[in-house]
């Protein structure tokens, strides 16, 4: 597998423990990924992080951030589904594990079920970063589950209006 090419991608990739990921011109999603060997890998699935059609595709777009937050390059690459059982699984998977924030049991059991259960991806760099636009890339939130309805503020006295 070839590594990171371009220096830039290689050194935000150093530090990446967040990239923002795009299937097929879709959204981007913010999903958390281990960096080694020159790949980003990612786990996706049920009961981990959700980015529809990763597992399937062959390319994405990742843009990766700074030490600011705002982010750095954007860049084309590669998706290869890792198997479970298989070289590169063993060398990846309980790695990635013992990086996962509040998992339940071992790195070893996380592992176990990401193989019955969920994706393991690499994403390897497959060409030049794309040049930054003038745009912000600011965007509007997507609809969820996950928001509240906002009420009125109380007011513990009459407002004149004039």
């Amino acid at each position: 597998m070839g590594g990171m090419t371009h220096p830039l991608v290689e050194e935000a990739a150093k530090k990446a423990a967040v990239a923002w990921v795009s299937v097929g011109g879709g959204p981007a999603y913010a999903v958390w990924c281990l960096p080694q060997d020159g790949r980003l890998h990612v786990v996706v699935g049920p009961g981990e992080q959700e980015l529809p059609g990763l597992a399937e595709a062959a390319t994405a777009t990742v843009t990766l951030r700074g030490d600011h937050g705002g982010a750095v390059v954007t860049y084309p690459a590669q998706v290869q589904r890792i198997e479970p059982g298989g070289e590169l699984w063993d060398a990846v998977a309980v790695t990635l594990a013992g990086k996962r924030l509040n998992s339940p049991g071992t790195a070893e059991a996380l592992a176990e079920r990401w193989g019955r259960e969920c994706a393991l991806v690499a994403l390897t760099p497959a060409g030049e970063p794309v040049p930054a636009g003038d745009e912000s890339g600011r965007a509007e939130p997507r609809p969820s589950a996950a928001t509240n309805a906002t009420r009125k503020p109380f007011r513990l006295h009459r407002v004149r209006r004039r």
